[in-house]
């Protein structure tokens, strides 16, 4: 790949970018640039002397190609709530793309289950406006009321429903996106099945803005279940987790719309820090597990089917206890302690974090390996692994010793990365499940991705992106 230096970013080339978006469009004084160079974790600050917010798919095609010809890189950014600094540009030569403005909902297809989107829509609205022709996009984050489409898409986003519905990569039927030159694929087909050659679809979604700036995307969306029941079960080991697991998915099947595991210490975390949070059941479990079934055919069903799942895992002993939500505000509650056991780790100091995933039937062994081998190399630090057990993605985090030295224990973040991550390597499993690579995993990806592959993602790069311009420093 030819890679150049970029050239700075003068007055007189600012000028020429902000030109080519309508007036106040173009970001330029520092209290303005200040939200979009801030991320979550704080571990990557963002340097940029602008920030452009196009409205229209015509507007970002201006802009690549300029920056094509300047050989100015461009970082896209969507909604700002990446985890691995994907989104953030890392000099003052480099120009923020925000794809916030485009926002229209273009099309939503009722009869064909699907919905047409700009890359700026927030995944809450398409959720929202799902429901409202009766129907569902099951794609459900933490981060939904802020994060967009478009970097759904482009970080291949995962969330609690993958069990039943996959990842973004299987909710998109086709996208629109803007290459480094400027050129608009036009990819926004409605087909489920399209055999002519390549998919270009998929080197687009997952590639973190690496390839080209996607703009729209064709979404599928689901009939809207008539019944669905949320439980919580506590559990006396993670071994008991697979043993409930494979008697729901035998149950309930395609019903089996989440199953969401955490430790006590998360459960304790949460209950301190959520409001209105409240312990789940009577007494105190090692394990827990967030059940959720759906039923197209009634509420009856889907109470039927979760009451029969929890009743046999208490007669086999597989589960200590278990409830079910009494109401839809119980139901939104169980939810919400799940949703927000990522924040509730923030008061309780420094936190290490792996998004992690290795096959199914090992997730006991690794947790075994893995909370051996941190409490050696830490003793006193909290393990807090939560997340998505009928998938195998650990959200393998570890919480400060109490009266630990917040910043010593984050120096430590390389090393505990590398011990936790050997460990998912031994098991094949992968160092970023859902999350992406960004700036915070790319180092560690160039190192144990097998090198035929790096090189072949080297060449796809080089193809769509001849000059490096697009989102630099990321991914590869």
């Amino acid at each position: 790949m030819t890679e150049l230096a970029p050239l700075p970013l003068s007055d007189a080339l600012r000028d020429r970018f902000a030109a080519l978006v309508p007036p106040g469009r173009a970001l330029t004084e520092a209290a303005d640039l200040a939200p979009y160079l801030k991320e979550t974790r704080d571990l990557f600050p963002g340097r940029s002397r602008l920030v452009l917010r196009p409205g229209t798919v015509e507007e970002v095609s201006a802009i690549l190609k300029l920056a094509s010809e300047t050989r100015t890189p461009v970082v896209p950014q969507g909604g700002n709530t990446g985890h691995v600094g994907g989104q953030m540009p890392r000099s003052e030569a480099e120009i923020v793309l925000s794809l916030s403005r485009l926002d229209r909902i273009r099309d939503l297809d009722a009869a064909g289950h699907t919905i047409t989107v700009d890359a700026g829509v927030v995944l809450q609205r398409v959720q929202e406006a799902a429901d409202e022709a009766g129907l569902l996009f099951p794609m459900s984050l933490g981060s939904e009321g802020s994060c967009q489409i478009g970097g759904n898409l482009a970080s291949n986003a995962g969330g609690t429903g993958v069990i039943a519905y996959g990842n973004s990569r299987e909710l998109c039927l086709g996208v629109e996106a803007v290459l480094a030159s400027g050129e608009v694929f036009h990819g926004l087909r409605r087909l489920k099945k399209d055999n002519r050659g390549y998919d270009l679809r998929q080197l687009l979604i997952g590639s973190e803005g690496t390839l080209g700036v996607i703009t729209g995307a064709v979404l599928r969306l689901f009939p809207k279940p008539k019944g669905r029941e949320v439980a919580y079960a506590g559990l006396a080991s993670s071994e008991a987790m697979l043993s409930l697991l494979a008697r729901a998915e035998g149950a309930a099947g395609t019903q089996l719309t989440a199953f969401e595991i955490m430790p006590r210490l998360a459960m304790e975390f949460t209950v301190r820090h959520t409001r209105g949070a409240r312990d789940p059941l009577a007494g105190p479990h090692a394990w827990y597990v967030l059940l959720e079934v759906s039923s197209n055919r009634s509420g009856d069903d889907a109470r039927e089917t979760m009451e029969g799942i929890l009743s046999g895992a208490l007669e086999a002993g597989e589960i200590e206890d278990a409830t079910i939500a009494q109401s839809g505000a119980d139901a939104t509650l169980f939810w919400r302690m799940r949703e927000e056991m990522s924040w509730a780790q923030k008061p309780e100091g420094g936190s290490i974090k792996h998004d992690v995933s290795v096959p199914v039937a090992r997730v006991p062994e690794f947790l075994s390996r893995a909370d051996a081998a941190v409490s050696a190399a830490i003793p006193g630090v909290r393990i807090v692994s939560f997340g998505h057990l009928g998938d195998g993605n650990i959200h393998y985090n570890l919480s400060q010793p109490v009266g630990a030295d917040k910043q010593g224990f984050l120096d430590r973040w390389g090393e505990i990365n590398a011990l936790v991550h050997g460990i998912v390597a031994d098991m094949d499993g992968s160092f970023a499940a859902e999350h992406g690579i960004g700036q915070l995993k790319r180092d560690e990806l160039a190192r144990t991705k097998p090198a035929l592959e790096m090189e072949l993602m080297r060449g796809i790069k080089r193809l769509f992106d001849p000059f490096g311009i697009l989102n630099p420093g990321k991914l590869v």
